[in-house]
């Protein structure tokens, strides 16, 4: 009988113990790593024509935040750059990897997407040294925030700034359409100008809120801050000048709203904004001086988060974390034999004059046209991630993704807030809905657009499936 109740002592006693061994015990660390480049002239991406920079406006960062609950370690990492590509991002996994033993899967980087930032191509000396700063300033974020960790506790919430989104897909009056550079009529126009004689009304929606999944210390001490917003970019920057546009900006002025200390990493995720821009359509805004505008959204986004901040209220420690990926293989969108005839026609036009009677970027789509139909490859494998902390999740696209696809995703899943970012992993063009396909515009033609007609369907689908595996995992 006393040998009994000795085991049932003992067994009480030691249950607490056993207890807070299971559960888990959250971790994070952030750290910022200046990926700024040093040497010019540099051509930055994002047109059609060259656009070379004599200087750095202000500094570049890849910014990271390291997650671990001593089951599952992940890396969430934005970088100041207008879309790194999967090839130069998996270096950086890579790499990370190596030092951290964060699996490469458990990784998700995002590119803010400004217009006014470094290529990564590698075709001179100048270029491959950036690339190679790239890779190492990239992977030491991520080395840095692993090393950082320390108990923390997380809270998620949203706040709206509607009046700095606009979508920038419209239908225009009857007669007001220009020919496409197939010299076809589209049924929307992408930035069709303020002028109430052309515009009708906006094609999609927008999504107004600022996300933020905010990170404390054990004393309940900022020490990072991760946001996402549906906005393309600002830009704006001074001519000549290579910027981080409001990313950047919003990142400087966000240590200042929660009174974050010296270790503290805010940063700013870009949304689904494929479709979304800045431009106040059907409204005349007052001239601004180069910048203004870049740090006039800065400052409200900063406000914005302020104010979703003010709402989580109490952070949760303790917290479960899961992170799953899944390679989707998608078809690439391969031009008719007729529509090849025809591009090879345009860009067969030599004349100065005739050339001008074309339609806008009608050879520089012509091209694209061509180089899809020598395009050896038929497929693409693109990859999407899904992230669960606590009651809050994740998801992650590689592409431009419409506003529609986040707000759709948002609405139906499982978790009491989400966020959905663009630019994850990779660049793979712009990823409209099959309804927004069928009204044509910049964003679908190809070109821009690279995949089936039905990729948002299926990325959207196997998000959802991942995000429904995490809730019922509990």
């Amino acid at each position: 009988m006393k040998h009994l109740l000795w085991c049932s002592l003992l067994a009480f006693a030691l249950s607490p113990l056993c207890y807070s061994a299971e559960k888990p015990v959250l971790e994070a660390g952030a750290a910022a790593v200046d990926i700024t480049p040093e040497e010019f002239p540099m051509n930055m991406p994002g047109g059609f024509n060259a656009n070379m920079a004599q200087k750095a406006h202000d500094p570049f960062h890849a910014r990271a935040l390291v997650l671990s609950d001593g089951r599952t370690q992940l890396a969430l990492m934005v970088v100041d750059n207008l879309g790194a590509g999967p090839d130069v991002l998996d270096e950086v996994k890579a790499a990370a990897s190596a030092k951290t033993g964060i699996p490469v899967e458990k990784m998700l980087i995002s590119s803010t997407h400004t217009h006014s930032g470094p290529s990564l191509n590698t075709r001179s000396e100048m270029a491959s040294r950036y690339y190679q700063k790239f890779v190492h300033g990239a992977s030491e974020a991520i080395i840095q925030a692993h090393a950082a960790r320390q108990p923390a506790q997380v809270g998620m919430a949203a706040h709206p700034l509607p009046e700095e989104v606009f979508n920038r897909r419209w239908y225009v009056k009857e007669g007001k359409m220009p020919l496409n550079p197939f010299g076809r009529l589209d049924k929307v126009k992408t930035n069709p100008g303020t002028s109430p004689e052309v515009i009708e009304r906006p094609a999609g929606p927008t999504d107004p809120d600022i996300t933020i999944l905010s990170i404390q210390d054990a004393k309940r001490k900022p020490l990072a801050l991760f946001a996402n917003y549906s906005l393309h970019y600002v830009g704006g920057a001074p001519a000549g000048e290579m910027s981080a546009d409001y990313f950047g900006e919003f990142a400087r002025l966000m240590p200042a709203r929660v009174r974050g200390g010296e270790g503290f990493v805010a940063m700013m995720s870009n949304g689904t904004s494929g479709d979304i821009n800045n431009i106040p359509f059907g409204v005349v805004r007052p001239p601004r001086e180069p910048f203004e505008q870049i740090r006039i959204v800065a400052q409200k986004a900063a406000d914005t988060a302020w104010l979703a901040h003010q709402k989580i209220g109490k952070h949760t420690p303790g917290l479960t974390l899961d992170m799953r990926q899944r390679s989707v293989t998608l078809k690439y969108r391969k031009p008719t034999a007729q529509q090849v005839a025809e591009a090879q026609a345009v860009l067969a036009v030599k004349d100065k004059n005739a050339i001008e009677q074309l339609p806008r970027l009608a050879q520089n789509y012509a091209r694209n046209i061509v180089n899809a139909a020598e395009n050896p490859e038929e497929t693409v494998t693109v990859i999407v991630q899904a992230i669960r902390i606590g009651d809050y999740a994740i998801c992650g696209i590689p592409f431009e993704t419409f506003v529609e696809i986040g707000l759709d995703l948002k609405k139906r899943s499982p978790f009491a807030q989400t966020m959905v970012i663009g630019l994850a992993n990779g660049r793979h063009g712009y990823l409209p809905t099959q309804e927004q396909h069928a009204l044509g515009g910049y964003e679908t033609w190809l070109g821009t657009n690279r995949v089936q007609e039905d990729a948002a369907t299926l990325l959207t689908d196997q998000l959802l499936e991942m995000l429904k595996e995490m809730k019922e995992a509990e």
